[in-house]
């Protein structure tokens, strides 16, 4: 027998959803050890003593515990970085912290010479909740910096906030008509309000400088250190293409693992160009085959799914839904009272076929009731007319829908009956102040009843692949949850997420902590939650079950991704999961963080 290269003893081990070298698994974590050899764990038990050599590495938890590294199924790393590295608003919550971190950006970062790009201010982060609607104006912007031009995203990049210089130089006035995939919010008198929802934004993002090359690439690694600390080993970049003036960030996974300086594991989500429809599939497919066949099907970067914006957000009603918005008091309806389906109906049925025949694992970003309906109608065509029935489970399309913060009570059953993944973002199923002023009153208190139904998902028709051989099929829906940040909308951080989803509130020292749960009977168990972030995630990025690289357990054969906590979150109250913090990560057994 040979010898362990990396050897975990001195606390729990929490192995992962139900299968493995250890029978049946565990709800909880258990006293175990874990080697690992040549970057793959080799054994898990009570006593490894015998795998200790010589040369052996011994990591002590410390009363910790270890589990698989957490896999974000909904991130987009490059833009987080980049706001990081940028003008970041992402620490505030109120009009007057935002008003110091833009000011104290500008004194640190003044204009040099005649470089353009150091004029504009650009970054993002800021709180829809800590302004009047919403909507942040471009008077507030001019009182801050009069003359540079300023453009900054929002949290959940929907909409950005710019002042009169850069709406002047993009030549937004009150006589340029709203795009249709979007909104210019208005004064009285019809000028720019300041605040640009949607592709409004790309407006302004057409003048503002891009990021350059350099840029691009410090922020991939940026935001790749920041991911490893909080126990991240791998994820799913939810938009790789041009999307609101943003470059081609495949060039920047690429330099990165030219350079041997990309550790996360990657799939890239081509972005479907909501302009145009099914005649963009073979372009998508010549890349993703050019692509692999220069780096191989085992490449740490691969680009096996596209991303399709099915709807906006419910903020500024550019969410479908399946009845009108509520008309606020004072306010004029809406062009859209059901919101706007960017890629909806037969369109999106169309795109779903379309990608699904082409071998892609379709990433689809759906808000509103109406758009989860069209989703899951385009995949339930789709199981049809390709044949999913005919499928094995370890099929290489991994379907998944984001977000789901309304889902009608009819369609809950349908993500297991058609095997089709929910990925959450479970930090946002809490009553913050956006949810209860901006959403609620859009939207009704009775259809509030209905938001991110995860527990539903997860346990309506549960065991419907449950103990399934090698005969089962793709529709056998194994796992059904997988879980994500959307960085920068939200901290990357799991633990945040997970004490979320299973307390449905915001820890209690939270300054936007509210004690009401929203729909506590949607709250999931820590297990769930975990096994989201890490099986469940790791299985739509191609490495679950079956698979050549198995990721997100801990079992022998599976590659060691690994994180360790400083404590047992199991064993300790849910309201202090927050509390978890992690102090070391590894990728293929080696150690990247801690």
């Amino acid at each position: 027998m040979s010898y362990a290269d990396l050897l975990f003893i001195g606390g729990v081990v929490y192995v992962g959803p139900g299968r493995g070298s250890v029978s049946g698994g565990f709800a909880a974590p258990a006293r175990l050890e874990v080697a690992v050899v040549d970057g793959r764990i080799a054994a898990v038990d009570a006593d490894l003593s015998a795998w200790r050599g010589p040369d052996t590495e011994v990591v002590d938890l410390a009363g910790g515990m270890l589990h698989a590294g957490f896999v974000d199924a909904h991130i987009h790393p490059i833009q987080g970085g980049l706001e990081r590295l940028g003008c970041d608003l992402s620490a505030g919550s109120s009009a007057e912290d935002s008003a110091r971190l833009i000011t104290e950006y500008a004194q640190l970062n003044p204009p040099r010479g005649c470089d353009a790009s150091r004029a504009w201010i650009t970054g993002g982060g800021w709180a829809m909740s800590a302004f009047a609607g919403g909507t942040p104006s471009a008077a507030q912007l001019d009182a801050i910096e009069p003359i540079r031009p300023v453009f900054l995203y929002n949290r959940d990049h929907h909409g950005a906030w710019a002042n009169s210089a850069a709406l002047a130089l993009a030549g937004i006035t009150a006589d340029t008509p709203d795009p249709a995939d979007g909104r210019i919010e208005r004064l009285p008198d019809g000028s720019p309000q300041g605040t640009l929802h949607e592709g409004a934004a790309s407006l302004v993002a057409a003048v503002a400088p891009a990021a350059t090359p350099d840029d691009e690439f410090a922020a991939l690694l940026e935001a790749q250190r920041y991911a490893h600390s909080f126990g991240v080993t791998a994820w799913q970049d939810a938009i790789v293409g041009d999307y609101f003036g943003a470059s081609d960030t495949a060039l920047v996974y690429r330099r990165a693992l030219a350079e041997g300086r990309l550790t996360v594991d990657v799939v890239g989500a081509l972005w479907w160009d909501r302009a145009r429809g099914v005649e963009q599939v073979p372009e998508l497919v010549a890349r993703r085959e050019a692509h692999a066949a220069e780096l191989g099907p085992a490449s740490r970067f691969r680009l096996s799914a596209v991303k399709i914006m099915a709807d906006g957000v419910v903020e500024n009603g550019t969410a479908a839904m399946l009845e009108p918005y509520l008309v606020l008091d004072g306010a004029a309806p809406s062009e859209h009272p059901t919101g706007i389906a960017f890629v909806g109906g037969q369109a999106l049925t169309d795109a779903i076929v379309a990608l699904d025949a082409a071998g892609f694992s379709a990433h689809v970003h759906v808000i509103g009731d109406r758009a989860v309906r069209d989703a899951l109608n385009a995949f339930e065509a789709a199981a049809a007319i390709n044949a999913w029935s005919e499928r094995p489970s370890t099929d290489v399309r991994r379907h998944h829908l984001a977000h789901l913060q309304f889902v009608h009570p009819d369609d809950v059953a349908r993500f297991a009956a058609l095997g089709v993944t929910a990925n959450m973002q479970a930090l946002w199923a809490c009553n913050e102040p956006q949810m209860r002023e901006l959403t609620v009153p859009l939207v009704g208190p009775e259809r509030a009843e209905t938001q991110y139904p995860f527990a539903s998902i997860l346990r309506v028709g549960a065991g419907a692949g449950a103990g399934a051989g090698d005969d089962a099929t793709a529709t056998d829906a194994r796992p059904r949850l997988c879980a994500g940040s959307d960085w920068p909308v939200s901290t990357p951080d799991p633990w945040q997420a997970i004490h979320v989803a299973v307390n449905r509130t915001l820890p209690a020292d939270d300054p936007e902590y509210d004690s009401e749960p929203l729909l506590a009977h949607e709250a999931l168990t820590l297990a769930e939650a975990l096994d989201a972030y890490t099986a469940g995630s790791a299985f739509i990025n191609g490495r679950g079950p079956g698979d050549a690289h198995v990721t997100g357990v801990i079992e022998v054969g599976a590659v060691a991704d690994l994180a360790a906590t400083d404590r047992d979150p199991f064993a300790g109250p849910a309201e202090s999961i927050h509390a978890t913090k992690n102090v070391g990560t590894w990728v293929a057994g080696r150690r990247v963080f801690g």
